[in-house]
């Protein structure tokens, strides 16, 4: 019997499986966003087990342990790394139709050669062992899965005040062949709701770029001097999160005003609240686009609605959600405003509300500027929609008001070595729908046309949008 990861995997058509395996299977990947540890791949962290590369952190996963009952000690916990995964094989099964099942039976196939069997509990233990075996392996190093699985750049996201010493450290090092850059991402800094953990992220700030940050003329110096230091480590884009985007760009008098009672411990209403955040959101488009930056806006995110969880374990762990509500107007003032000054860099939209597709695809349509192609993007599906049917939606919704074949592809948003199956995963979803039109002959049946479209989509593009080549 054919084994359920196979060569032609959601290939449905002969065209779908000449474009992946003649076109796209063997194409390096650029990962241009993700949440890898930096730290990880310049000290080359070897994990112990598979648990540690595959469980810790992955909160797709502690949500389906949770819907299946799983204890959290099983999951965030203090069980023994064994006992954790033996949970989740037990979880496995009951992910049919969840993208996990899909993800977990391509992440032991790549890198691990395990395609033979599926997680279940009567395979845990083999596959766990059969792992750990493979992890002791010089090339299954977190640099070593890197090069296994063609990569040749990532750019992870990082914090202003980040040192980047081990940015440093990984581009001093001849022997390894990816690059990897950083990304200015100043949430830390946009977020006043916590007073007091935003004034401890002003003074972290401030000590980092040696700026007495008194008054918000210096906290725009504080920021300017580590965008230009993240420049000077081969930064090439900069990276916002925003739940339901909001945008009212008052004057220069009103953010100093917001920055005054912040900086004195005092909260501030939503109202001057979001002039303080959308006058910063513009000055750091200003310098994105004096730099030649891509600025990448994440929408959609309501994060940390379990306030008990959030208590105990922290952000990033698995509570968050999609957001609703409109937001076409304040995004197209925000756009607006910066291409009125002629100061709009090259942007990219993620959205993790599926209904809003196709109006960020239209909109991206409104400031494409006739010189850089496909300079504003409709990004590729991001976090709950990262999945085939999100990806097909996202494909559908581009190709239907913009244009696919400028389109950057994919990234995998992840903080795991082994998430590079994503691309691949894309990539068959790509080559799928466009074989399967070739042949029911909605697209010419022009291998070479097509085929070139989608090593385009692929990496090609992204390569061109973000000046790789030069």
């Amino acid at each position: 019997m054919r084994p359920f990861i196979h060569e032609d995997f959601l290939l449905s058509s002969p065209s779908a499986v000449r474009l992946f395996h003649e076109f796209t299977e063997s194409m390096p990947i650029v990962d241009y966003h993700c949440h890898l540890n930096p730290k990880e791949i310049a000290e080359n962290r070897r994990f112990e087990n598979l648990t540690q590369i595959w469980l810790a952190g992955d909160h797709y996963k502690w949500r389906a342990m949770r819907a299946a009952g799983v204890e959290e000690r099983y999951i965030t916990g203090d069980a023994a790394d064994w006992e954790k995964f033996e949970k989740w094989a037990a979880v496995v099964p009951k992910t049919l139709r969840n993208p996990l099942y899909h993800w977990t039976h391509l992440e032991l196939n790549r890198p691990f050669g395990i395609h033979d069997r599926l997680l279940n509990p009567d395979t845990a233990r083999e596959i766990w062992e059969k792992c750990n075996e493979k992890l002791a392996q010089e090339n299954f190093t977190a640099r070593g899965i890197m090069q296994q699985m063609n990569v040749r750049l990532v750019c992870t996201t990082d914090d202003p005040a980040d040192s980047l010493e081990f940015h440093a450290a990984i581009a001093a090092d001849s022997s390894f062949g990816v690059r990897v850059l950083p990304t200015f991402r100043p949430d830390r800094v946009m977020l006043t709701a916590d007073v007091v953990r935003w004034n401890q992220s002003v003074d972290l700030l401030a000590a980092v770029s040696d700026t007495e940050i008194s008054d918000y003329s210096s906290l725009l110096t504080a920021l300017k001097k580590r965008h230009d230091f993240f420049a000077s480590h081969g930064c090439l884009l900069s990276d916002h999160g925003f739940g339901l985007f909001s945008f009212d760009c008052g004057t220069e008098s009103d953010a100093a005003e917001a920055f005054r009672k912040l900086r004195s411990g005092q909260e501030i209403s939503p109202e001057k609240t979001l002039k303080f955040q959308s006058a910063l959101l513009v000055e750091m488009a200003v310098w994105d686009h004096e730099k030649n930056w891509t600025q990448q806006l994440h929408i959609g995110a309501l994060r940390n609605n379990n306030r008990r969880a959030f208590q105990k374990l922290g952000p990033d762990t698995g509570f968050d959600s999609m957001i609703d509500g409109a937001f076409a107007l304040p995004l197209s003032r925000f756009l607006d405003t910066l291409d009125q000054k002629e100061r709009l860099p090259r942007t990219i939209l993620y959205n993790l509300n599926p209904n809003a597709n196709d109006m960020l695809a239209t909109m991206a349509g409104n400031f494409q500027d006739g010189k850089t192609p496909g300079k504003i993007q409709f990004g590729s599906g991001w976090w709950f929609l990262d999945q085939k049917n999100g990806m097909e939606q996202q494909i559908e919704s581009l190709s239907n008001q913009g244009l696919l074949s400028l389109f950057i592809g994919m990234l995998t948003d992840s903080r795991s070595f082994l998430s590079y199956t994503r691309h691949e995963y894309f990539r068959r979803i790509l080559c799928n729908l466009l074989g399967r039109e070739m042949d029911q002959g909605l697209l010419p049946n022009e291998i070479g046309l097509v085929g070139a479209m989608v090593q385009d989509i692929c990496l090609n593009n992204a390569v061109q949008y973000l000046g790789l080549s030069k």
